[in-house]
């Protein structure tokens, strides 16, 4: 397995569940300067031109959302997803899907773009984050409940850019001290190392 990456981008997601699954990989620098990105041979991989991406073997996978579904289903004794049939499957697929609504929230707040909830597929950013922080008040410890998934790795790293990174959002105290155990979790901290440096 092979990672496609670029410091400082969303490729933290990936790491982070990799180091999660606590299996080997190999990483793959992807120098934008360098044009790389825009190579046939990457394309291939990923025609967006972006990071992350993903290959196992023959098997090429783009798209943070995605790669991460893949790590957990490909290492299922990693119980990094409900398997298909657990109850909590329809709410994991829910909150994978939802890092979408926080990005486009992101976007309508640093552009201050103004749409109409009922028109915005996000809602509205307040909506986003209310949805999230309700979520998480309700016992917790992950967004699932008592079990990490990898829709903590979506919707944790995405907290954390928006308080820390983009600094954008505010966390309430349910979010913040979801955050912070986000933060506290080794695989977390390797990952933010990985994403800072690729060392």
């Amino acid at each position: 397995m092979k990672l496609y990456y670029a410091p400082r981008t969303r490729s933290m997601r990936v790491f982070w569940a990799l180091e999660e699954a606590g299996k080997p990989y190999e990483k793959e620098l992807v120098d934008f300067k360098a044009g790389q990105h825009a190579t046939p041979a990457y394309r291939a991989i990923n025609p967006m031109q972006k990071v992350p991406a993903l290959t196992d073997g023959e098997i090429a996978v783009a798209e943070s959302a995605a790669i991460c579904a893949y790590i957990a289903e490909r290492y299922p004794e990693a119980r990094l997803a409900p398997p298909p049939g657990d109850p909590k499957r329809g709410r994991y697929l829910q909150w994978m899907a939802f890092h979408a609504n926080i990005e486009a929230a992101f976007v309508q707040k640093v552009a201050k773009v103004e749409i109409p909830s009922t028109t915005a597929g996000w809602g509205d950013f307040d909506r986003v984050f209310n949805v999230v922080d309700e979520t998480l008040g309700q016992g917790g410890p992950w967004i699932l409940g008592a079990r990490f998934s990898v829709a903590d790795v979506m919707i944790g790293g995405d907290l954390y850019f928006g308080s820390e990174g983009l600094k954008i959002v505010t966390l309430k105290p349910a979010s913040a001290a979801y955050v912070a155990r986000c933060k506290a979790r080794p695989a977390f901290q390797r990952a933010q190392l990985l994403n800072q440096t690729g060392a």
